[in-house]
């Protein structure tokens, strides 16, 4: 992550706003350092309401609501285990690539990740 990345999150964190807009603010760094950036940005934040434009599936599986686009017209907007769930779901697609082209996609680790960060209700593997 970049040093302007990483002063405007302290910023962010000092001044305590109640609308946090990130756009692809962790975009340039790896998935291991992005979970942990999220973490904080979920429990630091957790009185805010936080957009966060993304495209890695990892930032945004944890957020209440996922908003989905397409050729720049909404297709879809809910919580995302209901739109992975949903068979006809872009985002869910979207999940399942991720997965599928993931070094670690095997089935039991998939499963073994989904179940301990978002609970049984992952069936769609």
């Amino acid at each position: 992550m970049g040093q302007r990345q990483l002063f405007c999150l302290g910023r962010a964190l000092l001044k305590r706003r109640k609308i946090l807009v990130l756009d692809e603010a962790t975009a340039s760094i790896d998935n291991a350092t992005d979970s942990i950036i999220q973490k904080t940005i979920r429990t630091e934040f957790e009185d805010c309401t936080v957009i966060t434009v993304a495209h890695r599936i990892p930032t945004v599986m944890d957020c209440t609501m996922v908003l989905a686009l397409s050729d720049g017209k909404l297709v879809e907007y809910d919580k995302p285990m209901k739109l992975v769930n949903k068979e006809s779901s872009l985002f869910g697609q979207l999940v399942n690539e991720y997965w599928s082209r993931s070094q670690n996609a095997d089935m039991q680790t998939k499963s073994i990740y989904m179940s301990s960060q978002y609970g049984p209700i992952w069936t769609r593997i």
